[in-house]
């Protein structure tokens, strides 16, 4: 089977082929994880069909380029083709924070991620990226593109799920324009927005960058406050809201020092993002359950030396997501 190249992606393997290619087992698939996957697969009831592997937090320095990369989301890998380093596993002394922080079950005796895409690929040369959806009867990688995995998530495995699961549909036919629409300028101004401003090498595009940013959260803002429900597009949860979510629950942990993002924070600055995000984290066991504070701070804090030289990772915000039920105090 050939590499089939998508732009800005690493490589995607059999495009069209359908996720579901052995119905009767249970556990098929591996996912090395990455937020907005995780997101999904919990939301379509499907951790009996992918099981994960969360990669170590700490993206070694060896492993990052010295300026701003061509990113698609919040845990693209900041790597060269010919890094060293890059995402590794964690050691089986390692206690790390999250979820399956672990060595590759498939292959105990790699230590890091770029193992999987020599397996495949031993003239590999793009980046080392997570996600990957990985089939584990036939050893071969699905995708590399969480926007890939994500809309195939949505509905290969329906066949197989009880109907409440089946049912829920976060690309529905009649708002499939609109999310189309969103997620264009969302991705451009503000999930990518963040890395535009934390990696700036100059005043200029720094300012620019982070002018755009803010922007585009007014904007949000102002979409958020004169739409009826709880959700980016009312009633229903949608893609919106999970390419979102991954970029505002690290908004105020991370972005706003770490990335000079502080026009203004989310907590205090924008109401209704505020609101919409701590409905999602709340009450939506999802998005929830597969956020760790901890484990994002470090990747963060600890990673970017360039940024962060000596490694400190803030303590705050402090809850890391305020309850519904709290208000924002005043400042005294």
């Amino acid at each position: 089977m050939s590499h089939t190249p998508v732009p800005g992606v690493s490589f995607l393997i059999d495009a069209n082929l359908p996720v579901i290619q052995h119905p009767t087992n249970r556990d098929p698939f591996l996912s090395f994880a990455a937020h907005r996957t995780l997101i999904t697969r919990k939301l379509k009831g499907l951790e009996d069909f992918i099981s994960f592997t969360s990669v170590h937090w700490h993206l070694g320095e060896k492993g990052m380029s010295r300026s701003f990369p061509s990113i698609h989301h919040t845990v693209r890998s900041i790597l060269t083709p010919r890094t060293t380093i890059g995402w590794r596993f964690a050691t089986a002394e390692e206690q790390e924070p999250s979820q399956n922080v672990t060595s590759d079950p498939n292959h105990p005796e790699f230590t890091h991620l770029r193992e999987i895409y020599f397996a495949e690929d031993p003239d590999y040369s793009a980046r080392f990226t997570v996600p990957v959806l990985y089939d584990k009867k036939t050893k071969r990688i699905v995708s590399n593109e969480s926007a890939e995995i994500i809309r195939m998530l949505y509905h290969e495995f329906d066949p197989l799920l009880p109907e409440h699961h089946r049912t829920i549909d976060p690309y529905p036919t009649d708002l499939q324009s609109e999310i189309d629409t969103s997620n264009d300028w969302i991705y451009n101004d503000v999930n990518n927005g963040v890395y535009k401003s934390g990696f700036a090498t100059t005043q200029e595009a720094y300012e620019k960058a982070v002018t755009q940013l803010f922007a585009s959260l007014d904007r949000i803002e102002e979409h958020l406050t004169q739409k009826k429900g709880p959700y980016f597009f009312g009633d229903r949860i949608t893609e919106a809201d999970i390419r979102l979510f991954t970029t505002i629950v690290r908004f105020d942990p991370v972005y706003v020092q770490h990335f000079k993002c502080n026009i203004r924070d989310i907590r205090s600055g924008y109401p209704a993002i505020h609101r919409w995000l701590r409905t999602l984290y709340w009450e939506v066991p999802a998005f929830r359950d597969t956020t760790n504070f901890e484990h994002i701070k470090k990747h963060y804090t600890k990673s970017h030396k360039q940024i962060n030289p000596f490694g400190i990772t803030p303590v705050g915000p402090v809850p890391d997501v305020l309850p519904l039920e709290e208000e924002v105090r005043a400042v005294v």
